[in-house]
């Protein structure tokens, strides 16, 4: 006996953004790569260069572990991007301060993110590029805003290995 699949009766739309996230991210990883920056070192340079912020303060708006941002940090050292300092309000705290190689980097790769973008949207008609805009912007900040707590909390989407 074969089991019957349940029919479905809505669009599946966790595939939809699941599937068009993740190529948006690969091509944003692979034309970030051609300046020697990932996506994560390209939000940290363009949130510190926003205000001086903490390190876990970074971490919090790229939704990066403590290890991953040391790792990208330590990374952005490296290539004099951008220094670790102690914060000028607060003399407990260190802040990570972009050099100023590190705000040229910042700025191109924040053209190519752009463009990056662009070109995603450019694959639709101007009217279907603004509705799908702002149908995402209502959704991430009306019924999508949050996560749902639960006993078994639903994982990210990791990159599969190669």
């Amino acid at each position: 006996m074969t089991a019957m699949a349940p029919t479905r009766t809505e669009t599946d739309l966790s595939f939809l953004l699941d599937h068009t996230s993740h190529v948006l991210r690969t091509r944003i990883a692979a034309a970030l790569a051609e300046i020697g920056l990932t996506a994560r070192m390209h939000c940290v340079l363009v949130h510190a260069l926003a205000e001086e912020r903490t390190q876990i303060q970074l971490a919090e708006l790229g939704d990066m572990d403590k290890t991953t941002m040391v790792v990208t940090v330590d990374a952005l050292e490296k290539a004099a991007f951008a220094v670790r300092r102690p914060s000028s309000t607060d003399r407990r705290a260190r802040i990570i301060a972009v050099t100023e190689s590190g705000a040229e980097i910042a700025r191109r790769s924040q053209e190519i993110v752009d463009r990056v973008h662009r070109e995603a949207l450019g694959s639709l008609s101007a009217e279907q590029g603004a509705v799908l805009v702002q149908a995402l912007n209502a959704l991430a900040t009306g019924h999508l805003a949050a996560p749902v707590e639960g006993d078994r909390p639903a994982r990210r989407a990791r990159e599969r290995a190669k």
